[in-house]
């Protein structure tokens, strides 16, 4: 225990007016706040600097609590445990904020000890630190430990986020980081693979000979650039299963620009495959039906007409109308109407060649090319057979519906030479039959006349997307 009266020995007396003699010069040189109260915590002393900490005179300090200078905030917790030592006969350490008269705030770490010799219980020696420039340390640290954690745990959310899997070792190849992508397309989980060779985890191996193929990120640290894995790679997972993979490298540099390890991105190439071969698909499909679009018909069409011209063949256009779909899908609803569609395609189907081609040209107009025919009546034959098997009923949600098509017909190259002109004309046949209510062909009606007023009443050119004849 510490003998205070070695140090303090005027603070033996007992009264509230002690510590003003000479004893205490001793005390009031040391830089560390010194205060002696007795056992109920009231000041019997303080020295110099506990009093420029405090704000206050050591008359003012004398007879007062030590706990009065404590921040409200603190002052009910320092409380207890100075009772929980005083209890027990213990020592008192304790970190609190103190308010000085004039209103600062400085943070002290006040440690308290039994003053005694050997006679329990006369009062406690006080020592306050100052440790405001700690605490702001302390608190600067805390807050950048804290905006790591933030920035790690934000980077490992976009890492897990992103659609490639991302894999990183140190300098000596060991696997450091690997996000859930990689977990999934390895079957490895981070756990187990941090700290193991890269190899045992990214294991590559040639898609024909089945050897390994150079370690990607070993390249990149001893090149200090981005290098792309080799092609047709396959990643060994651990379960034994085999991926088609494309993949990059590159260095990490630190802030000194040192290379620290390297990263790997990587995909599956089956997903990609599949992503672009659907996007080709739908650039020429029709969603719905499965019909080639628009954009399909063309091309077929340059391709027709290039072996019809080698060949000396014909080339039929049927532009094909379902007649009151609008009514009907206005009544059902478009789940109905899609399913009319989807079956009027199936039956087209049946009746053309392989090397035709049936396009759903929008809304519920049809185009059929019939590449290299004979003869033109051919494309009539065509249109006949087919206007017939759409007037035998179709069963949709338990009701049975007849299909009622007009169809106008054009031929290559005595109606047009050209995929637009062969449209407009088949276009304009469909739309005359359509008024004249008629169940025939008619072939090539702009002969009848090129005069725009003598054509059909309410033709809406903008529906088929056709341009007028000229």
């Amino acid at each position: 225990m510490l003998r205070y009266r070695d140090f303090f020995p005027m603070a033996a007396s007992t009264t509230k007016t002690a510590g003003l003699g000479k004893g205490f010069q001793f005390g009031d040189n040391l830089p560390l706040g010194i205060l002696i109260t007795n056992t109920d915590g009231e000041c019997l002393y303080s020295n110099i600097a506990y009093q420029k900490l405090c704000g206050k005179s050591a008359h003012a300090l004398i007879g007062s609590h030590w706990s009065e200078v404590i921040h409200p905030e603190d002052r009910d917790m320092a409380i207890r445990q100075w009772r929980a030592a005083v209890s027990g006969n213990d020592s008192f350490l304790y970190e609190v904020r103190l308010t000085s008269a004039n209103g600062d705030i400085v943070w002290i770490r006040r440690n308290a000890a039994l003053m005694t010799d050997q006679i329990p219980g006369d009062g406690y020696v006080h020592t306050i630190e100052d440790i405001s420039t700690y605490k702001i340390h302390e608190q600067a640290r805390v807050d950048a430990e804290e905006a790591l954690f933030e920035a790690e745990q934000r980077a490992q959310v976009t890492l897990d986020s992103i659609g490639d899997a991302v894999l990183s070792t140190d300098t000596e190849g060991q696997v450091s980081y690997m996000n859930a992508v990689a977990e999934t397309l390895t079957g490895f989980n981070r756990k187990e693979a941090v700290g193991r060779p890269l190899n045992e985890i990214f294991n590559v191996v040639d898609a024909k000979t089945h050897k390994p193929i150079t370690d990607p990120a070993r390249r990149a640290i001893e090149t200090a650039s981005i290098v792309a894995l080799e092609a047709n790679a396959l990643l060994i997972t651990k379960e034994g299963g085999r991926l088609a993979i494309e993949d990059s490298a590159a260095p990490i540099h630190n802030r000194h620009g040192v290379i620290i390890g390297a990263v790997i991105v990587f995909r599956d190439v089956q997903f990609s495959r599949e992503t672009a071969s659907r996007m080709a698909y739908l650039a020429h499909h029709d969603d719905l039906t499965g019909l080639h679009n628009r954009n399909a018909f063309y091309e077929r069409f340059k391709q027709s007409e290039a072996l019809a011209q080698r060949h000396k063949k014909y080339m039929g256009l049927l532009f094909i109308d379902l007649d009151n779909f609008k009514d009907t899908n206005d009544m059902f609803g478009h789940d109905y109407g899609d399913a009319i569609l989807t079956k009027l395609a199936d039956r087209l189907r049946t009746y053309v060649r392989a090397t035709d081609t049936i396009c759903r040209y929008g809304g519920d107009e049809f185009v059929i090319l019939l590449s290299e025919i004979d003869q033109p009546g051919h494309a009539f034959a065509i249109a006949d057979k087919i206007r017939e098997a759409a007037s035998k009923p179709i069963v949709i949600d338990d009701h049975d519906l007849v299909l009622k098509l007009s169809i106008g017909v054009s031929v290559y190259p005595e109606d047009g030479e050209t995929a637009d002109e062969l449209l407009r004309k088949a276009d304009v046949a469909m739309y005359l039959i359509k008024k004249m209510n008629r169940q025939s062909v008619i072939r090539n009606p702009v002969k009848i006349s090129e005069n725009r007023n003598d054509w059909p009443t309410g033709w809406d050119r903008r529906r088929s997307g056709a341009r007028p004849p000229s």
